[in-house]
């Protein structure tokens, strides 16, 4: 690869970066020889100040670390210069996958938020064998992957009933990706049930109490006072799996969905080059970026006691 004229592969640069790769590698593990011997010195759980010569080293590593990052950059821009042309077009290709993962992620959080909330009213239900049912439901769909269930969704209605789903449409959508949604959506469910579940049990029983005092009934009690307490103390771990399901819309590949990991991998192939990977990667990492943004607002505006 070169850059202006100079090349990056191979010659005195390369060697630099090998070289620079090694020795900071070497200040990290020393550096952590000092720190863990310095930590003896201190009761644990204290707080403990880096020695100078620590954040030496890790200075030192840091800038041994910039060959290394400007050879990345600069492949990166090499990437986009050696064909202006090869590069637009895959990223207009990779767009229309992202529509189809941003079509799973947007519907799959439509379904399976509320889903949860009854997963998780139904597992706290007093009654046993609903409550039994439920639990079954949560102990499969956690306990199993996700990418079997995808084809068992897919397949099923087919070797279980006859049911032909390759001419089922809704819309424009085949039933491929409706497959892709009713899976993703059966599946996160079960772990947004849980994480409501913790969130509902941890309210103070005196909550309820004053509600009732207060005469509110017990749908009343439960969304206007418990639901709202709930979302606001689940809201970090919700947030977890939200991302998270941004970069399992990847695992729709195996329902031949032509999301944009499948659209990537096929770029890749065709044109025996990285680039792809690496647009792709950038456009989940934006995607995961905005949505880390807005759950952040959305958890500032709930924490009204700060």
């Amino acid at each position: 690869m070169s850059f202006a004229g100079i090349s990056f592969d191979n010659g005195i640069f390369a060697t630099l970066t090998d070289c620079s790769i090694v020795l900071a590698v070497v200040c990290l593990i020393v550096s952590e020889i000092i720190m863990n011997s310095h930590k003896k010195h201190y009761p644990v759980g204290a707080k403990i100040k880096k020695p100078a010569f620590v954040v030496i080293l890790h200075a030192a590593a840091a800038i041994l670390a910039l060959p290394l990052v400007i050879r990345i950059i600069l492949s990166c821009i090499g990437l986009v210069t050696d064909d202006k042309e090869k590069f637009f077009s895959t990223i207009k290709l990779l767009g229309q996958g992202f529509g189809f993962s941003f079509g799973i992620f947007f519907f799959t959080i439509i379904f399976s938020l509320p889903l949860g909330l009854i997963v998780a009213a139904g597992k706290m239900s007093k009654i046993k064998t609903i409550s039994a049912f439920f639990t079954v439901y949560v102990s499969i769909l956690r306990g199993t992957p996700l990418m079997l269930q995808l084809l068992l969704v897919y397949f099923g209605p087919y070797y279980l009933f006859g049911v032909t789903t390759g001419n089922i449409e809704i819309g424009p959508f085949n039933y491929r990706f409706i497959a892709s949604i009713i899976g993703f959506s059966l599946n996160y469910a079960a772990y947004f049930a849980e994480i409501f579940r913790g969130g509902i049990q941890s309210m103070p029983k005196g909550q309820y109490e004053a509600a009732q005092v207060l005469g509110f009934t017990k749908m009343q009690t439960y969304f206007k006072i418990i639901l709202p307490q709930v979302v606001k103390r689940v809201l970090p771990s919700a947030g977890n799996e939200i991302i998270t399901l941004v970069k399992d819309t990847s695992l729709a590949q195996v329902l031949a969905v032509t999301e944009m990991f499948t659209q990537a991998s096929a770029l890749a192939s065709a044109q025996v080059s990285v680039m792809p990977f690496i647009v792709a990667g950038l456009f989940y990492y934006l995607m995961n970026v905005t949505i880390e943004t807005i759950l952040g607002l959305f958890e500032k505006s709930m924490n009204y006691y700060s």
